[in-house]
C-alpha cells in the first residue's frame, strides 16, 4: 500500500519550496495536480519528470477510483496550483476517500496564502478564522459576511481581482468602515504589495486603482468592547419594532452596532415583541 502525500508548492517564489517537497516530489509514482500547466513548469524548473493526472474542482469525484487505485501499489503526491492542498483547492473528497481505506495520508507543509497574508497583516494572528474565497453572488457574499460579523478573530479570504471593489463596498457597509484591515496582492511575486488602513479608506483607494493579481484580505475582527449582551440587543430591536420598523429591518439596524451577526438578531427578534411607546420618542442605537 502506498502513501497520499499532501505537497505545498510555492505561491510565487519557487524558492520557497522545500528541500522534502522535491524529494516526495521526485520519489512518488504519480503527481495528482490542480493545473498540469503550472506543476509542469514547477517541475522542469527542478528537473524533476514525473506522470501528472489532472486533478480539479469538476473532475475529482471521477478521478477518486483511479487515485485510489494507484495508492494501493504506490505513492501518490497531491499538490494544487499553489500553495497547500485542501485550502480552496480540491482534495477533501480524496483525502477521505484514502483514510476509509486505511492508506497513508502525510502532510509536507510548506507555502501558505493565508499564513503569509497573516504574517505581515499587522492584525493579530493568535485567533483568525479562514473564509476561502468569498461568494460571487452579491446576495451571498453580503450573507456571509453578516454570518461572521461578530467573531472576534482576524478575518482571512481570498478575493479575484474584478471583485475586489464590491467585496470591500460589502465588507465597509457590513463589517464597518473603521476596521482595520491588509490587502495582500501578489505574495512573493514581483509585484507583491501589502496595503495596510481601514476599510473605508480601502474602499476610498482601492476604487481608484485597476486590480490586478491575486489577492488575500485580511480583516480585524469584531472588538470586544463593541459586542452588546442578549439583553441590550433585545432592548434594541424592542424599541425599532416598536416604532413599525419590520423585524428584518430591525435586525439588520441592530447587527450593524451590537457586534453580532444579523442572523443571530433575527432569531431574537422573532422572540421580542415591540416596547411600550413612550412620549412617542424614537430610541437611538447609537
Amino acid at each position: 500500500m502506498g502513501i497520499l502525500y499532501l505537497v505545498a508548492t510555492p505561491i510565487g517564489n519557487l524558492e520557497d519550496i522545500t528541500l522534502r517537497a522535491l524529494r516526495i516530489l521526485r520519489e512518488c509514482d504519480l503527481i495528482a495536480t490542480e493545473d498540469t500547466r503550472t506543476t509542469g513548469r514547477l517541475l522542469t524548473h527542478f528537473g524533476i519528470e514525473k506522470p501528472l493526472l489532472s486533478y480539479f474542482e469538476h473532475n475529482k469525484l471521477q478521478r477518486l477510483d483511479q487515485l485510489l487505485e494507484t495508492l494501493r501499489r504506490g505513492n501518490v503526491a497531491l499538490v494544487s496550483e499553489a500553495g497547500t492542498p485542501l485550502f480552496s483547492d480540491p482534495g477533501y473528497e480524496l483525502v477521505r476517500a484514502a483514510l476509509a481505506e486505511g492508506i497513508p495520508v502525510v502532510p509536507v507543509p510548506g507555502p501558505s496564502a493565508i499564513i503569509t497574508a497573516l504574517s505581515v497583516s499587522g492584525l493579530p494572528s493568535d485567533r483568525f478564522f479562514f473564509l476561502g474565497f468569498l461568494p460571487r453572488r452579491a446576495a451571498s457574499r453580503r450573507a456571509l459576511l453578516d454570518e461572521v460579523s461578530g467573531i472576534r478573530a482576524t478575518l482571512v479570504c481570498f478575493e479575484a481581482p474584478h471583485r475586489l471593489y464590491e467585496t470591500l463596498a460589502d465588507m465597509q457597509a457590513i463589517l464597518g468602515g473603521s476596521r482595520p484591515c491588509a490587502i495582500c496582492r501578489e505574495l512573493t511575486k514581483r509585484h507583491e504589495e501589502v496595503w495596510r488602513g481601514t476599510l473605508a479608506e480601502a474602499y476610498a483607494v482601492w476604487k481608484e486603482r485597476q486590480p490586478r493579481g491575486e489577492f488575500t484580505l485580511v480583516v480585524g475582527g469584531a472588538s470586544p468592547s463593541v459586542a452588546w449582551d442578549e439583553t441590550r440587543v433585545r432592548e434594541a430591536l424592542a424599541s425599532l419594532l416598536s416604532q413599525g420598523i419590520d423585524r428584518s429591518t430591525a435586525a439588520r439596524q441592530v447587527a450593524r452596532v451590537s457586534g453580532w451577526s444579523r442572523r443571530a438578531v433575527y432569531t431574537l427578534a422573532l422572540q421580542t415583541s415591540p416596547q411600550p411607546e413612550e412620549g412617542g420618542e424614537e430610541t437611538s442605537l447609537y
